[in-house]
């Protein structure tokens, strides 16, 4: 039976943690009638751990509700963030992001026919876009474009102007995909506040923004992909999933900042909705007879409330975990072990250890990038070349031209 409108709205709100400007949504989806345009941008740099569940299982009610949903590979916005993504590496892990985006959401059942995957710089370089990056430069201070960022984009000692552009750009986004709505986590309130107050200075409506709360890491902290000790990756082996969480932060009785609690409320409950309709949720712990037997709980307050009494404990609410989670990532793992592409494009990607292992950081210079000190040679003649400098040409390319080139796949190393 179709869905009305109280209803679609209700979906796609439900488990956000907060909605700014929620009568955008009403007033589409109500008094215009027609579908929610939403967007949730990525920028390609780590790779994606488990966290990346959570908004998928968002994305998933999106589609429910009968939303138009773009998923934005952000490839300018992954150089800018203190170029975590080199220009000769971002293409490869846009598309590399592309790839196990896409295998995610097939995981979890979700129709990626309906999904629309845009590449940043496929608009952000043309002359309009770039001209509303000026007129929201000229209009928004140093102080708020830092602020703004302060949650997303890397914090250094000597911040570089890249940073202050990042969020800018996020605001502009929402204007040149032509969407309703920006969906984001928590953490990026401060860019959503500055696109909200900041586009209508330059003449475009103002957007919804939804947000998704932010899980904890398994360290206890927030989950993130510089952080190994902090996440599972989407294609780790049994094995390593097994010692991560093994070794992850879960106290017994305490539920807050408990990340395993929270991956199974945030991901494995939704998830299992998905698949048996909402309210039917499911998790399953195997155990031993003398334990207490196997045991199915129906909500994550009923596992909350056994947890805290100490009739559920660290060890075997982590089996449960392992068993659900490696269930998630069997089909993940198998499309990648079957795609000769998939593979070429995550070696491209992300270079083995032994060739990209850098020497130790000693000095920086303007660029950001890092040189070796030089020992001064008195019979070197004046204009010698600083060791060190090719490494930035190779970093930033030589000519506009060439970093524009370096933004697109040309070739994969089969």
């Amino acid at each position: 039976m179709p869905m009305n409108a109280k209803e679609r709205i209700e979906l796609i709100t439900g488990g956000l943690q907060e909605v700014l400007k929620g009568d955008i949504l009403e007033d589409v989806i109500e008094k215009e009638g027609r579908s929610l345009r939403i967007y949730w941008g990525t920028a390609p740099t780590g790779k994606p751990h488990c966290g990346y569940f959570v908004p998928m299982v968002k994305i998933a009610h999106f589609l429910q509700a009968g939303c138009e949903v773009k998923i934005l590979l952000a490839d300018i916005h992954a150089f800018l963030d203190n170029m975590k993504a080199p220009l000769d590496l971002v293409a490869h892990r846009a598309k590399y992001y592309e790839l196990i985006i896409k295998a995610l959401l097939r995981a979890i059942g979700v129709p990626i026919e309906k999904l629309t995957f845009v590449l940043g710089s496929s608009y952000q370089l043309s002359k309009e876009y770039q001209m509303d990056l000026f007129r929201m430069s000229s209009i928004v201070t140093e102080h708020d474009a830092k602020k703004a960022g302060a949650e997303v984009v890397k914090q250094v000692s000597s911040p570089l102007l890249s940073g202050l552009i990042y969020p800018l750009m996020q605001a502009l986004d929402e204007e040149h995909l032509g969407v309703d709505a920006q969906f984001g986590g928590v953490d990026q309130r401060k860019i959503f506040t500055l696109a909200a107050e900041n586009l209508p200075s330059l003449g475009y409506k103002e957007r919804a923004h939804l947000m998704n709360p932010m899980v904890p890491g398994l360290a206890g902290g927030k989950m993130s992909a510089s952080d190994v000790n902090s996440k599972i990756d989407l294609l780790d082996s049994a094995e390593t999933v097994k010692s991560k969480l093994k070794k992850a932060v879960c106290a017994p009785k305490e539920i807050k900042g408990n990340g395993i609690i929270s991956f199974i409320e945030y991901v494995l409950f939704p998830i299992s909705e998905l698949a048996n309709g909402k309210g039917n949720g499911r998790f399953d712990i195997q155990r031993d007879e003398k334990y207490g037997g196997n045991v199915t709980y129906k909500s994550i307050e009923e596992l909350k409330k056994a947890y805290s009494e100490d009739l559920l404990f660290p060890a075997d609410l982590k089996k449960g975990l392992e068993t659900a989670l490696n269930k998630l990532l069997d089909p993940i793992r198998n499309e990648f072990a079957s795609s000769l592409e998939f593979q070429a494009i995550t070696e491209a990607a992300y270079p083995s250890e032994d060739k990209t292992k850098k020497k130790k950081k000693e000095k920086k210079i303007g660029t950001g990038y890092v040189v070796k000190k030089v020992a001064i040679d008195e019979k070197a003649p004046a204009g010698a070349a600083v060791e060190g400098e090719k490494d930035v040409e190779d970093a930033l390319s030589r000519g506009a031209e060439e970093a524009i080139g370096k933004l697109k796949i040309t070739d994969v190393p089969q």
